[in-house]
């Protein structure tokens, strides 16, 4: 069989190689090589201890097993590892092992399943202090009624401040869940101080404060939820009922007569946001996919309207407490809004107001009389719209921050008109005056080991402010 004919390609690689060769060898790189190696190498330890046995030869000899992912084999991944191997988990108290004569149920079910979940089943909290604590501590709470046997509302408490005597006490801060807290809401009572706190984990944590020492540390942990918490509403009307969104499209109601989270709502899209109006326990509005605004009926369990509203994410939902129609939605877009719920059945909904930011806008909130309105951009400032219309507007700086591993800030309001309150980068509360469009004061303490990102004021007890963390913490400020 006569040779192929070489290519011009590999003639040229044949010259190459035979140049560098000859190179080498008139400068003698070669034997200069052996030399030195002939110098530095060290003779091999003749030890015992590194000559293999004949079985660990053997072992070696086994077929090696290549580890493929499920992604690769078109199999959906495991929720039991779709966290990662580590995270914020570490470092926690290991989970004490339930008594075998525990009434625990084995097969739990998921929080992905469609379906309600019992609160025992839920409870991954320390199994010295019982499920059954919290849900009788809950029941115990007081309500008003009226003479025909009515419940009834209650207002939120109004007052003035004084910052300086705003003060954390070392007895008054404690970790309630793992990793980072989205969302902290007071429950609206004043028998006991207790909140409730939503993390990136699909945890529920609540902190009784003045919990008796007999019943441990006062936390409650559930996981009712398999992704991120994104908005926490407890029922004004009755403390026994909190609603929870997540990032997983379930929107759950916790029943504490049924001791049950239920299944209010379940979105095909990414829940980030939810509300209610006042005096409308029927309906929650919540914020989907890229900028929908839906209403969801509860007694149906399913939307009763949809909007588009803006061109990404709505962070958060507020009303006004003396018009239940004006509402104000904040977005990833860059804008927040004020919206006329009776104006807003067009298919092209325009709003009533839109101020603008040059970043992401992850809250707006109006104050507790409805004159403002505060939005938190991260484009470091802080605004403040007032006026009969909300027409004025006022851009006052503030650092906003936070890098991927802390929650962004959302400045809220206090008790009054007065202040809105907002973390710093420093571990500190920043307390921005309304009248002089300024920061007037940080609350800083020694006590303060992390940055308070999402805050909020108690409902009954004026002075009351609990900030949460990154890291699974809350601290609770109290006038002194």
């Amino acid at each position: 069989m006569a040779p192929e004919k070489m290519t011009e390609y590999e003639r040229r690689r044949i010259e190459n190689i035979k140049r560098n060769e000859e190179m080498l060898a008139s400068l003698k790189i070669h034997s200069q090589l052996s030399q030195l190696s002939a110098v530095t190498k060290r003779p091999r330890a003749q030890s015992k201890y590194y000559q293999a046995s004949p079985e660990k030869k053997q072992k070696s000899k086994s077929p090696v097993v290549l580890r493929r992912s499920l992604r690769t084999k078109g199999i959906p991944p495991d929720s039991s590892t779709a966290g990662g191997l580590k995270d914020d988990l570490d470092g926690l108290p290991s989970r004490k092992s339930p008594n075998k004569n525990s009434s625990q149920s084995t097969a739990k079910k998921s929080p992905r399943e469609p379906m309600p979940i019992s609160m025992r089943d839920a409870y991954t909290g320390d199994f010295d202090v019982s499920n059954k604590q919290l849900i009788d501590t809950i029941k115990g709470f007081s309500h008003k009624i009226d003479d025909a046997g009515v419940l009834i509302e209650k207002r939120k408490a109004s007052g003035t401040v004084h910052l300086e005597s705003l003060k954390l006490e070392p007895d008054n801060i404690a970790r309630v869940v793992p990793g980072r807290i989205l969302n902290v809401r007071f429950l609206p009572t004043n028998n006991v101080r207790m909140v409730a706190v939503g993390n990136k984990f699909g945890n529920i944590g609540f902190w009784n404060v003045d919990a008796p020492q007999e019943d441990g540390n006062g936390i409650y942990l559930y996981h009712p939820h398999s992704g991120p918490v994104s908005g926490i509403i407890v029922d004004s009307f009755s403390v026994s009922k909190m609603f929870s969104s997540c990032y997983d499209g379930f929107i759950r109601v916790m029943d504490i007569e049924k001791e049950m989270f239920g299944l209010a709502y379940l979105s095909e899209h990414p829940i980030f946001s939810i509300s209610q109006r006042p005096h409308d326990m029927k309906s929650i509005y919540y914020g989907e996919g890229s900028g929908e605004l839906g209403i969801c009926d509860l007694r149906a369990g399913k939307s009763s309207a949809s909007w588009k509203l803006h061109e990404e994410r709505i962070n958060t939902i507020d009303f006004t407490s003396d018009n239940c129609n004006i509402m104000a939605t904040s977005s990833t877009d860059g804008s927040a809004c004020i919206w006329d719920l009776r104006k807003v059945g067009a298919h092209k909904p325009k709003s009533l107001l839109t101020v603008f930011h040059k970043r992401a806008v992850h809250s707006a909130y109006f104050s507790p009389s409805g004159r403002f309105l505060a939005t938190t951009s991260i484009d470091n400032k802080v605004g403040l719209l007032s006026g009969a219309n909300y027409e004025d507007t006022s851009m006052i700086s503030h650092y906003n921050h936070t890098n991927r591993w802390i929650s962004s800030f959302r400045g809220i309001w206090g008790w009054d008109d007065s202040y809105i309150y907002i973390g710093n980068m420093q571990r500190g509360v920043d307390a921005i005056s309304v009248a002089d469009k300024k920061l007037e004061f940080t609350l800083r303490s020694e006590h303060m080991t992390a940055i308070p990102c999402r805050f909020d004021a108690h409902h009954d007890k004026v002075g009351m402010l609990a900030g949460a963390t990154s890291g699974g913490q809350v601290y609770i400020w109290t006038a002194s």
